[in-house]
């Protein structure tokens, strides 16, 4: 067995055969008769705990297709022990990852865990960047037996993209063993590496032949009701259309019009003590969908690459004054062709008058637009164009062109972009590149970035530091432990040399050391120091940090905390002092359908004479329970409070946030929600009053044809 074992690993070429079938399956978790005359994929090979080891448990997932649907079945054997099937704990799942075009760098992921619960989403810059915000209309069933449990997936061929005519898709298969936390691959991923596209394997064979367009209409009904201090409570009904037109299987349109876009689940509350703004996470739908072509690429290697975004969808439909800007209508072509990605966006908001003081101001009607094509050489490496936009007139503008560019080969990178920006007439160019190399057990990674003075995006991306310069340098020693209590470990030096915007003179210099360790029982560590010589706002000093991080997440637990303290210049205070925050969380799901987490940070700030002012804790405690396999209820209280000094008999107060939501997937991509939402803050005598309290029923419903 282990010496059959070693020919799969050392072949790594592992083939898979699609037969077509008359009798489609039944999606209901039981491998009935018409699978028999399936191929199957096996000889699954171990990637966690014990790295390139056999499986504890055997694994056979079955292939195959009709005209209009991709079918995959998994048997997972459970001879040792029963799976766990509970949802909100980390239950026994199995994944499917397919690359529809053979571009081995991007591909579809379809999770589906014993429960029944799903997940999907992409896979981009060859495995380095994982995206689970694209949702697909596909199927699964699940079911456990006495010794085993099978899962069953119906994928619609109108519900991906994919090469005509293409009868070879990469494909990987994983399953995931919650009772000993152990994941097996079909093809052997290294941790070192992770789980790359470009070694999946094939599946030979495939031949789609669905014919026709196939539309996605979604109208959508809502009940909005907003209170505001001061105000009179208003209900407003209110309703939007969203259409997407798969013109080709490789070419999809997406319009919205009228969008309802007003985030009931707010951005997390944070204590920004830096000189730049926070980046914020995307939660829209039309946004989300096809982002990954509206970006460029990432090296993904110890963090340390910062790609030019010159397209950040947040800067559309932004928050002014806490009221949203409207959106009048959207539209969106994606293309994928045999080596070309192309995606065209427009989207056009409203104007909006909010209060500044005692003054009224008007936010204008605005224009956002981008344009990107993305070619792929050399098997999986792309050149690239993106150009992005935000227009009010001809004399208010802000356009932006960039070009990338990005080598693999295998685990190693060589990534290239530049951009050009024009704001009013102000012009300036940003560049920045990066590699990362692994030589058998040494990581080299690196990154230089040349941002100038006038380079600004501010109406269309997210690069707020305009003139810095910086070139980082990070080797590490990267050690897999075949037994024992270590999984892995890691070991290496970097250096940061950094100069500040609006700096022309002084160069910062920041020597670090980070280690990153597992353990086969589930914890994980990391440790990183830091310290050098830094230059900003006219102040020469030391600056020092150090931060720690540890944490477990098992089946139905976990548990993490950590900090990270610096002694560097507080923009927050506006002086020179020791300042951090440290975290924590637990999540416990012993009890099946219910989950409890609490959540929770604390920043400290420090003055010039190393004394503690300030301390601003966070605690947000949540409630999750699954009512049905497709119905959940959220509740989460939001509460900032603010100690003064280290006295914390007279912590106050600050804000607090009560949050409820119930969600219903009662058809793919079909909703029902009923939200609410009640923010208070603190006034002048600390006792929380009500700022507003929002509520919504909304109803989205998919019309496929």
């Amino acid at each position: 067995m282990h010496f059959l074992l070693l020919i799969l690993l050392i072949a790594n070429d592992k083939a898979v055969r699609v037969r077509y079938t008359d009798t489609p399956p039944k999606i209901d978790g039981y491998i009935e008769a018409v699978w028999q005359k399936a191929d199957s994929a096996y000889g699954f090979v171990q990637f966690k705990p014990y790295e390139k080891s056999t499986p504890t448990e055997q694994t056979v997932v079955y292939l195959l297709q009709d005209r209009n649907n991709l079918y995959i079945a998994y048997r997972c054997y459970v001879k040792k022990q029963k799976p766990t099937a509970y949802r909100y704990t980390l239950e026994d799942y199995v994944t499917l990852y397919i690359d529809p075009f053979w571009s081995k760098t991007t591909a579809y992921f379809f999770r589906v865990t014993v429960s029944g619960a799903i997940n999907d989403g992409m896979v981009l810059d060859d495995g380095r960047i994982k995206d689970p915000s694209w949702d697909g209309v596909w199927y699964r069933g699940a079911k456990i037996y006495n010794d085993r449990y099978e899962v069953e997936i119906k994928i619609p061929f109108k519900s991906i993209h994919y090469k005509k005519d293409l009868y070879k898709w990469g494909i990987n298969f994983k399953r995931y063993i919650a009772h000993n936390r152990e994941t097996d691959y079909w093809i052997q991923v290294l941790l070192i590496e992770g789980d790359l596209v470009s070694k999946y394997g094939s599946m030979k064979g495939i031949n789609p032949m669905a014919t026709g367009y196939y539309f996605e209409l979604y109208p959508e009904g809502f009940v909005r009701y907003d209170e505001y201090a001061g105000e009179d409570a208003t209900i407003k009904p209110s309703g939007s259309l969203n259409l997407k037109w798969d013109i080709t299987p490789q070419t999809t349109l997406n319009t919205t019009i009228f969008p309802d876009f007003a985030q009931i689940e707010a951005d997390p509350f944070t204590l920004n003590l830096s000189r730049y703004e926070i980046w914020l996470k995307e939660r829209r739908p039309f946004f989300l969908e096809g982002k990954d072509i509206f970006r460029m690429s990432e090296l993904g290697a110890a963090g340390i690459f910062s790609p030019i975004d010159i397209f950040y969808s947040r800067r559309i439909g932004k928050s002014i004054s806490n009221e949203l800007v409207s959106i009048i209508g959207g539209l969106k072509l994606i293309s994928k062709l045999e080596d070309w990605d192309v995606g065209i966006l427009g989207v056009y908001t409203d104007s909006l008058r909010y209060i500044v003081g005692n003054d009224s101001v008007t936010e204008p009607r605005r224009g956002f637009g981008a344009f990107r094509a993305k070619h792929r050489v050399l098997e999986n490496s792309d050149i690239g164009l993106l150009l992005s936009g935000a227009m009010i007139d001809k004399n208010d503008y802000n356009y932006v062109v960039g070009l990338d560019g990005v080598y693999r080969r295998g685990f190693n990178q060589f990534i290239l972009q530049g951009a050009f920006s024009d704001n009013n007439g102000k012009r300036d160019w940003a560049i920045t590149a990066g590699y990362s190399l692994l030589f058998k057990n040494f990581l080299f990674t690196s990154h230089a970035e040349v941002i100038g003075d006038s380079f600004d995006v501010s109406e269309i991306g997210f690069m707020p530091w305009s003139g810095r310069k910086k070139v980082e340098f990070y080797n590490a020693y990267w050690k897999t432990y075949a037994k024992g209590f270590v999984r892995n470990w890691s070991f290496g030096p970097g250096i940061s040399i950094i100069q500040e915007p609006g700096d022309t003179i002084h160069w910062s210099k920041l020597f670090y050391l980070n280690t990153w360790s597992s353990f086969r029982n589930g914890w994980e560590l990391v440790f990183n120091v830091e310290a050098g010589p830094y230059y900003e706002t006219d102040t020469n000093y030391i600056r020092r940090s150090a931060k720690l991080d540890i944490w477990n997440d098992g089946a139905q637990w976990g548990v993490g905390f950590g900090g990270h303290y610096t002694y560097s210049y507080n923009y927050y205070r506006n002086f020179l002092a020791y300042y951090g925050v440290s975290w924590f969380w637990l999540r416990l799901s012993a009890i099946p359908r219910i989950s409890f987490t609490v959540s929770s940070n604390l920043w400290v700030e420090w003055d010039t004479h190393d004394k503690i002012i300030a301390m601003t804790p966070l605690v947000t405690p949540r409630l999750d329970i699954t009512i049905r396999s497709n119905m959940t209820l959220g509740i989460f209280n939001e509460l900032v409070m603010a100690t003064p000094g280290t006295e914390i008999s007279e912590t106050e107060f600050v804000s607090n946030r009560i949050g409820v939501l119930l969600s219903w997937n009662f058809l793919p991509k079909s909703w029902f929600y009923i939200a609410f939402n009640d923010y208070r803050e603190a006034d002048e005598e600390r006792i929380l009053q009500p700022v507003y309290r929002i509520g919504a029923i909304k109803a989205k419903y998919l019309i496929y044809f």
